[in-house]
C-alpha cells in the first residue's frame, strides 16, 4: 500500500514546492510578467513535463509513456481555449498587468483541487457504471459539434451570474486595492474586483474541466496518468497565457482543431468495447490535427497581411 502511494506523495510534495518557489520566491513582489519571463517559465514547465514522461516510459513501459504523451497534449490543447477566455476576463475588468499573475496562480492552485475531485469522480464512475463512458463520449461529440456550429460574441461578464451571486454575497469595492482579493473598511469586509475576476477564471476552468476529464480518460483509465499529465498542463497554462496572448487571434483554425480533437476522442469512447485505438494512432490522429490547424492558420494570416487595403500591406506599399 505504502509503495503505491509513494509515486503520489513524491508528485504532490513536487507540485507543492513548484508553487511555492513560484509565489514565495519568483513572484514574491507584484510585476508585470514579460513574455521573456513567460517564455522561460513555459520552457521549465514543458522541459519538466518531458522529464516526467520520460520517467513513465522508462518506470511503466512504453505504452503507458505513449498515454502520457496523448493526455498531456490533450490537455493542452485544450487548455488553449481558457487561454482566450483569461484575456477576455482581464481585458473586460482592466486587470492590471502586475496582478494578472496573482489571480491567476491562486486561480491554478484552485483548479488544481477541482481538477483532482472530478478525475477521481470520474474514474469511480467509470470503475462502477460502465456505460457512463458512453455517456462521456456523447458528451464530448456534442461538446465538438457545438464548438463549430457556435458563433463568435463577447459576452457581457458584469451580467454573469458568478459575479452577481459574489456581488449580493459580499461588499464590494469600486476599484482594485493593490493585489489584494480582500480588504477592511471601518471594520467591515470588502471583496475587491481582483476577486470576482477570480471567481470568474475558477468558474470557468471548471466548464472546461468538464469536457477535458472526459477526453482524458479516453485514452488511459490510469489515474495516475490521468492526474500527472493533466496537473502538468495546467501548470503551464499561467506562462502559456502570457506567451500567447498576443498571438492567440491569428490561429484561425483553433476553434475547429479543438473540435475535431473532441470529437475523435469522443469517438475512441464510443467504440472502446469494440475497438481500442492505438496509443501510438491517437497520438498521430491529433498530432496532425494540431499541425494542420496551426499551419492553415499561419496560411490565412500571410494572405490577410498582403491583400491590398491591409494594414500590413498598406505599411509595405507605403515604405516601397
Amino acid at each position: 500500500m505504502l509503495v503505491a502511494l509513494l509515486p503520489w506523495a513524491l508528485f504532490l510534495a513536487f507540485i507543492v514546492g513548484m508553487l511555492a518557489l513560484d509565489l514565495g520566491v519568483f513572484h514574491r513582489n507584484a510585476h508585470e510578467v514579460s513574455r521573456r519571463e513567460a517564455l522561460a517559465w513555459s520552457a521549465a514547465w514543458i522541459g519538466l513535463a518531458i522529464v516526467f514522461n520520460a520517467g513513465v516510459y522508462l518506470v511503466r513501459g512504453p505504452e503507458a509513456g505513449l498515454e502520457w504523451t496523448t493526455g498531456y497534449l490533450v490537455e493542452k490543447t485544450l487548455s488553449i481555449d481558457n487561454v482566450f477566455v483569461i484575456l477576455l476576463i482581464f481585458s473586460a475588468f482592466a486587470v492590471p498587468g502586475a496582478y494578472q499573475h496573482r489571480v491567476l496562480f491562486w486561480g491554478i492552485a484552485g483548479a488544481l483541487v477541482m481538477r483532482a475531485v472530478l478525475i477521481a469522480a470520474a474514474g469511480l464512475l467509470l470503475g462502477a457504471l460502465h456505460f457512463v463512458i458512453y455517456v462521456f463520449g456523447a458528451f464530448l461529440i456534442y461538446t465538438g459539434i457545438k464548438f463549430l456550429r457556435e458563433q463568435e460574441h463577447t459576452p457581457d461578464l458584469e451580467q454573469n451570474r458568478v459575479v452577481r451571486t459574489a456581488r449580493r454575497l459580499f461588499r464590494t469595492t469600486e476599484g482594485y486595492e493593490g493585489q489584494r482579493f480582500f480588504v477592511r473598511r471601518r471594520g467591515l469586509l470588502y471583496a475587491t474586483p481582483l476577486f470576482l475576476v477570480l471567481l470568474l477564471i475558477e468558474s470557468t476552468d471548471l466548464v472546461f474541466a468538464v469536457d477535458s476529464i472526459p477526453a482524458i480518460y479516453a485514452i488511459t483509465d490510469d489515474p495516475f496518468i490521468v492526474f500527472t499529465s493533466n496537473i502538468f498542463a495546467i501548470l503551464g497554462l499561467r506562462s502559456l497565457y502570457f506567451v500567447l496572448a498576443g498571438y492567440l487571434a491569428g490561429l484561425a483554425y483553433l476553434k475547429p482543431a479543438l473540435a475535431a480533437i473532441l470529437i475523435f476522442v469522443g469517438t475512441k469512447m464510443l467504440i472502446l468495447d469494440f475497438y481500442k485505438v492505438p496509443a501510438l494512432a491517437s497520438l498521430g490522429v491529433i498530432a496532425t490535427i494540431l499541425a494542420v490547424a496551426i499551419a492553415a492558420s499561419l496560411l490565412v494570416a500571410r494572405r490577410r497581411a498582403v491583400e491590398p487595403g491591409t494594414a500590413a500591406s498598406a505599411a509595405v506599399s507605403g515604405g516601397s
